[in-house]
């Protein structure tokens, strides 16, 4: 399966001009199974809700679904939106008229996140060409346990492990490595799609997005600080083959979430 993350900068809570800037991007991609773009890629990691939150059928939504129709390609990406009076940072995967979407559960506090949006209660997973694909955003990636992969009746949880992010680049050296040991530890493939820039609040993004295989083994081609995109070709034979010579997660303890 072919996955294009895109890496680019976020102008400040302007919802148009990042969907015109990617709008180019996208004339650009090749052909691709599914397209991630960053967290909250239309405004940037802001607390301001209020202001640019959308409503699920608005703007942004209706953009992803042209890009998948047009391009014929999964777009997975979160953004800001209300629902019921609360505020959520919502990632989207739309393929075609196909929407699924998941609310981000571990919120930044040291940035009010826990005081601007609400917590989502689940997890999702999305099935794409025989694979099963968990995707998560940013701060989910310290809590291991939210994240990990099991065995029921001889089948994984998961295959692919997707993260979104605005991770900023004075701790990116945390978020690189911790997206290997999430690789390593549920045997799959996984990816971290982060942005580029600086943002309103001056906070600097270096990007470090990063594919790893389920060695964990880096498979991507990006560099620091620029906008651009990275292709990496997922081989399910593979996968497989792994998991049958190694089939660590048979050892893995059992546990029941409670939150």
């Amino acid at each position: 399966m072919k996955i294009t993350s895109i890496q680019t900068d976020i102008y400040w809570e302007n919802i148009d001009g990042n969907l015109d800037q990617l709008t180019k991007i996208f004339k650009t991609i090749p052909s691709s199974d599914l397209v991630i773009l960053p967290e909250m890629f239309t405004t940037g990691f802001t607390m301001n809700a209020q202001k640019v939150a959308e409503k699920k059928e608005d703007k942004t939504l209706s953009w992803m679904k042209k890009m998948s129709n047009d391009y014929g390609v999964m777009v997975m990406g979160s953004i800001p939106v209300i629902e019921k009076k609360q505020y959520y940072n919502r990632l989207f995967v739309v393929n075609n008229d196909q929407i699924d979407y998941y609310d981000k559960r571990h919120l930044f506090s040291m940035a009010n996140e826990d005081q601007t949006y609400s917590s989502g209660t689940s997890s999702v997973i999305i099935e794409l060409k025989g694979w099963k694909i968990m995707p998560l955003i940013c701060y989910d990636l310290r809590f291991p346990v939210w994240s990990r992969n099991h065995i029921k009746d001889k089948n994984y949880k998961y295959d692919i492990l997707i993260y979104v992010a605005n991770w900023p680049a004075k701790r990116s050296s945390a978020w690189v490595d911790l997206l290997k040991a999430r690789a390593i530890e549920n045997s799959c493939y996984t990816f971290g799609v982060n942005r580029v820039g600086t943002d309103g609040n001056l906070v600097h993004y270096d990007g470090q997005s990063r594919t790893f295989d389920f060695l964990g083994n880096r498979m991507d081609q990006f560099e620091s600080d620029k906008t651009m995109i990275d292709q990496t070709i997922c081989e399910k034979s593979k996968l497989n083959e792994f998991r049958k010579k190694f089939p660590v997660l048979h050892d893995a303890d059992t546990f029941t979430l409670k939150y």
